[in-house]
């Protein structure tokens, strides 16, 4: 098969190459998929460079975690009516060296999900970690009907998918951006309201909005912004940090206002959430999708030849929307 792969950490252009490797087999219990599409991660790019002295977990490593293709094998105590079946894939390369950047992925049976008929393969790579993390920021601590939100970082991969799963859950949603084209994608995805946070106080504007704040906040900066969320929080709101642009952040608060708020702090990172919950996530995620509520923004889809491309354009930071990598 062809697969793209790297056997030593760094740059893209540097240790990133494309070639071919065999096929994969499935043992029991997992499946084999033929990837249509691969969707590309932050924590790939992480894995690659060593990201917070990460070493290297295989000597070879075929990246990515999320993917959507055809499932054309299955192993032992897997049911061959599988055979055929659509798929969107999550933790592709969790503990195992070999990722979806490749023709075939094999992955635990449980980790290829249907995918609903009239749902395109670009929409079931962009789920995965996006998905499944603003799943977990925004249930967490119930229900969302009537509720209002607050998504700080409304135009990125998991700031879209929360604004998206909200809003089909039947929460009002408000999303923060830094430029205009950010503010079409945040709008596009179905945010009630939308805030250029260079250009106005954004706890004014949610006050206004909403009278006395928010009860919920997915925040991409919550070691940055949380004198804002504090702010633009409702009596027994909660904040949700799911990532941070500094590994050494540290995070502090006023204690009283705090405490006279009861507000609670939560933090969500993907590879951690508990099976429960994480099967949860998956089946209405899984609902979203097949109702068509779930539109992900597509900022670029390049063959497995420009893999390179995509790791440069996902570590540019200038792309808006999924990165996707076509098989």
């Amino acid at each position: 098969m062809k697969a793209a792969f790297f056997d030593q950490q760094g740059a893209a252009r540097d240790v990133l190459q494309v070639g071919t490797l065999p096929d994969p087999e499935p043992q029991p219990g997992e499946v084999r998929v033929k990837v249509a599409v691969s969707g590309l991660n932050p924590s790939d790019i992480k894995t690659r460079t060593g990201f917070n002295s990460f070493a290297m977990p295989f000597p070879r490593i075929v990246p990515h975690q999320d993917g959507a293709g055809t499932i054309d094998k299955v192993g032992p105590g897997v049911s061959e009516k599988r055979i055929g079946e659509r798929v969107w894939l999550y933790k592709a390369q969790t503990g195992k060296a070999f990722g979806s950047a490749a023709g075939y992925v094999v992955v635990p049976s449980t980790h290829a999900v249907r995918l609903a008929d009239h749902v395109p393969f670009e929409t079931g790579a962009s789920l995965g970690i996006p998905a499944i993390t603003a799943h977990r920021c925004l249930f967490a601590d119930g229900d969302l009907r009537g509720r209002r939100v607050l998504v700080q970082g409304g135009a990125g991969a998991v700031g879209t998918a929360a604004i998206l799963l909200a809003k089909w859950a039947g929460a009002w949603v408000c999303a923060t951006v830094s430029r205009a084209e950010q503010a079409e994608v945040a709008t596009a995805a179905g945010a009630d309201l939308v805030i250029n946070r260079f250009d106005e106080n954004v706890a004014e504007v949610v006050k206004r909005a909403t009278g006395n704040g928010v009860d919920r906040i997915v925040d991409v900066d919550l070691a940055s912004n949380i004198e804002t969320d504090i702010a633009c929080l409702a009596p027994s709101g909660v904040a949700i940090g799911y990532a941070s642009e500094n590994p050494q952040a540290k995070l502090s608060m006023p204690f009283l206002s705090t405490m006279f708020g009861g507000y609670t702090f939560r933090f969500v990172f993907f590879y951690s959430i508990p099976q429960s919950p994480f099967q949860q996530a998956v089946e209405e995620v899984s609902a979203c999708v097949a109702s068509g509520a779930y539109q992900p923004q597509i900022a670029m889809k390049l063959p497995l030849e420009r893999i390179v491309e995509a790791h440069q354009a996902q570590e540019g930071g200038k792309a808006i929307g999924k990165i996707l990598v076509e098989l």
